[in-house]
């Protein structure tokens, strides 16, 4: 207990008391016995409730494995599901009314980037990501083939290709009245601030649509040129004294897209705070992102360069004053679930608090600093993950409106952000989202925590159908098109977001600008990208689709059918080969090793991580769960053993070595199998059906304890 010191009636970390007194609270109105006694009362009345919620997730399992292994041939299913409380009643229509916020969650649609809030580079690149360029995008990315090699020169034929990608966006998204924006040789104002392209052929041309020309800076050969389209802007500029505009006819040396519009900023899937300490740290970097003063040091070329947050941007606009935008994403703050708790705060009986109560209460704090540079409407975003059902919604409702009033809030001013990936919460969405009708900010879907909870819900169910196959079952197309049916219906459209998950291969943009619009044709007003690259490539798919006009054509549509929904995946092309349990195994811990060696031995909680074929995967803990899961449910039901596991982890250990060899941080797993990261992997799945909801978060935070303590 030396570590803690007395804070109304709490038993409080040092570091995290001295952070919230000496670095928080200052410029703040706001006492730290007001912050500490309002915790205290936080933690009174709301920990019983969080622990009867938790409770209440474990008697529901009892009851649903019961029911499978009494029931293999699963007739009356859905009737079981409501007469045990876990598919609720619906009750009638109604729109959601969640206030005041920024359009960058209301009316526009645009790109999202998710980076962990404890490395402080990724958040600025992630906060500095609301504008890229598209020619560095296009000509560092495989987008153009070949890929660009390593070297120190510029490639023409290269960049060639670059400007022609360019000039077809261009042609697409903001036509000409004739010709195309590659003919053209000069771009220029009119004295009433009309813009006027001259093509090669002599051909003096406007915009096809002049509304999109919005605004400008600079003259004659320096030239930048504001337009919108779908809402989102796009910068054109113009330098014929830049190597890239001497060498373009047109003089553009380069198109600023507006990329991401939010980032959250997480302290749950891609970051590994397991104490105090890193909890600190955490907190900290988010603080510095609301004040503006979080700077980062980047090693370049043996030079060391600063990282901060981009000053907004502005423009003369073509009738009159001033544009100002953004140059930043709008940061969104995505908190833990209610299952963990934290040492960082003690209750009166000694025990840790809910690591959600205090994260709420901290992350808002922090929030207070913003002073309009984040959120022009004054509202705080909290991305809640991991909620089961309409009672933990309302939960999380309540504890923001205690919040609010120990902070001082208008009613409603922090919003939540529901993520669709526990199986309760899908089966009772509409529910859901009215527990939260008046704060509501986003809904999304998310494979891989969804996955490994269908999993674990059913796992006395049967055997599953092997993981990759898992996206082509008829339950997955179906909680994909009712997380949107659902959201559409709340009355979503133009007052929130509905988000779509991950694009995990931050090396492989070709692929995702081939497929990633299906998201948006689907519904999605935002979908995640894994870097500030991708986030500018995946904002042309907003301009060729027109998000608001899909959702309302989708709104028409027959809703998802529930009965899809529950159709369980099981496996029935039995029995699976030798090789085929051996290949399953094999990349299911090859996926695990890979990311929890670096959880366990570095504290690092989000990384781009080879899998069995070396293709990168950008990953975070929800791998991990999807794979353990499924794991720990073919060895349930005998479709492997544990030696063939055993065997398997330690080959695949072998390989995860060898694609880190060449990290000196890096601590090999084999010969001896017995390190803590090694361990981490063998629990979480040899004890994965007995974890709860199939989480990982307790075994890996109990082995980075040992590691640190170390």
């Amino acid at each position: 207990m030396s570590d803690f010191v007395t804070r109304c009636g709490l038993q409080v970390n040092g570091q995290l008391a001295d952070f919230v007194e000496t670095e928080i609270l200052p410029g703040l109105d706001l006492t730290a016995d007001h912050i500490w006694q309002g915790l205290s009362e936080l933690i009174r009345d709301f920990a019983p409730r969080n622990r009867a919620l938790l409770a209440r997730r474990d008697d529901l399992q009892q009851a649903l494995d019961h029911w499978h292994r009494d029931h293999k041939d699963g007739k009356g299913y859905e009737d079981f599901l409501r007469e045990i409380g876990y598919l609720l009643p619906e009750g009638p229509d109604f729109c959601i009314s969640p206030g005041e916020m920024d359009p960058e969650i209301t009316h526009v649609a645009g790109p999202q980037l998710v980076v962990p809030v404890d490395n402080a580079r990724f958040a600025l690149n992630a906060a500095n990501a609301r504008w890229g360029s598209l020619f560095d995008a296009l000509y560092g990315s495989d987008v153009i083939l070949p890929p660009q090699q390593n070297s120190t020169g510029y490639n023409g034929a290269r960049g060639a290709k670059v400007i022609d990608y360019a000039n077809d966006f261009m042609d697409r998204t903001f036509p000409l009245m004739t010709g195309s924006h590659g003919e053209a040789i000069a771009y220029h104002l009119t004295r009433d601030s009309d813009l006027r392209t001259s093509l090669k052929d002599g051909t003096d041309t406007g915009l096809r649509y002049a509304g999109q020309f919005v605004g400008f800076q600079g003259a004659d050969d320096s030239l930048r040129l504001l337009f919108i389209h779908h809402g989102l802007h796009v910068e054109l500029r113009i330098d014929r004294r830049h190597p890239v505009g001497a060498g373009n006819l047109s003089g553009v040396c380069d198109i600023m897209v507006e990329s991401a519009l939010t980032a959250i900023m997480d302290c749950e899937d891609s970051v590994a705070a397991v104490d105090a300490a890193d909890k600190v740290a955490v907190y900290r970097n988010w603080l510095g992102l609301m004040t503006g003063t979080l700077v980062a040091g980047l090693e370049k070329n043996g030079k060391t360069i600063e990282r901060r947050l981009a000053s907004d941007r502005t423009w003369q606009a073509v009738d009159g004053g001033e544009i100002t935008l953004p140059g930043r994403s709008l940061m969104l703050v995505r908190n833990v679930g209610h299952l963990m708790t934290t040492d960082a705060v003690l209750d009166a009986a000694g025990r840790e608090i809910p690591e959600g109560i205090l994260d709420a209460l901290m992350t808002s704090l922090c929030a207070l600093h913003d002073r309009g540079q984040n959120s022009r409407a004054g509202s705080t975003y909290i991305v809640k993950p991991k909620m089961h059902g309409p009672e933990e919604a309302a939960f999380a409702n309540d504890l923001f409106d205690r919040v609010e009033d120990i902070l001082g809030l208008r009613r409603h001013s922090i919003k939540i952000g529901v993520m669709d990936e526990e199986r309760r919460t899908t089966l009772n969405l509409k529910e859901c989202i009215r527990a939260v009708k008046n704060r509501i900010f986003f809904i999304n879907t998310g494979f891989l925590d969804r996955t490994g909870d269908e999993i674990h819900s059913d796992m006395e169910a049967g055997p599953m159908v092997r993981k990759n196959a898992m996206k082509d079952t008829v339950w997955i197309e179906a909680y994909e098109r009712w997380n949107v049916d659902i959201g559409l219906g709340a009355g979503l459209r133009g007052r929130a977001q509905i988000g779509k998950g991950m694009w995990a291969m931050p090396d492989e943009m070709a692929r995702m600008m081939a497929t990633k619009a299906a998201q948006l044709s689907a519904g999605a007003s935002c979908a995640w990208v894994p870097s500030p690259t991708a986030a500018t490539l995946h904002a042309l798919h907003y301009h060729d689709i027109d998000v608001v006009a899909q959702q309302a054509a989708l709104e028409s549509r027959p809703p998802a059918s529930l009965a899809d929904l529950i159709t369980l995946p099981i496996l029935t092309d039995l029995p699976v080969s030798d090789a085929d349990v051996t290949s399953e195994l094999d990349n299911n811990c090859q996926s695990i090793l890979g990311y929890v060696v670096r959880w366990i031995d570095q504290g690092v909680g989000c990384s781009k991580v080879p899998d069995i074929n070396g293709t990168a995967l950008m990953e975070d803990r929800a791998t991990l769960r999807i794979s353990s899961q499924h794991m720990a449910n073919w060895l349930h039901h005998g479709i492997c053993t544990s030696e063939q596991v055993t065997a398997s982890l330690k080959r695949m250990a072998e390989v995860v070595d060898g694609q880190n060899s060449g990290d000196n941080n890096y601590i090999n797993m084999a010969p001896d199998f017995n390190g803590p990261a090694f361990l981490a992997a063998c629990d979480l799945v040899f004890k994965g059906r007995e974890q709860p909801n199939g989480y990982t978060e307790p075994l890996l935070h109990a082995r980075r304890r040992e590691v640190k303590a170390r």
